[in-house]
């Protein structure tokens, strides 16, 4: 394997950081972590699981997700209005990591 110069590289251009630039926030991870462990979840049971997090932080943290296509909302026309959240087939697509993630979290806690 070559050697590769850091002054003929960019960061942007990389694969991590795109795949970062779609995870990356305070709480972005927890809600896809969420989602994958719990399928379909409704909004105020995600705010009571992720007790510390804002009604205005979760609703424009799902929104960014919903916009990346990481995160399907669906709502329900009926009172009080319902609304679910769940992965789309590419948020599903990030499960091994997240899998990945807990597993060394396991392993490493202190």
């Amino acid at each position: 394997m070559s050697e590769r110069n850091i002054s003929n590289e960019c960061f942007r251009s990389t694969g991590f950081s795109y795949t970062l630039s779609l995870i990356n926030g305070k709480y972005k991870m927890t809600i896809l972590y969420v989602l994958a462990e719990f399928g379909v979840v409704r909004f105020n049971e995600m705010k009571k699981y992720i007790d510390e997090i804002s009604y205005k932080t979760l609703s424009s943290t799902l929104k960014e997700l919903e916009a990346d296509k990481l995160v399907n909302r669906e709502e329900y026309p009926q009172i009080p209005p319902k609304v679910e959240y769940s992965l789309t087939e590419r948020g599903k697509s990030l499960i091994p990591i997240l899998e990945t993630m807990c597993d060394w979290g396991e392993e490493n806690r202190l």
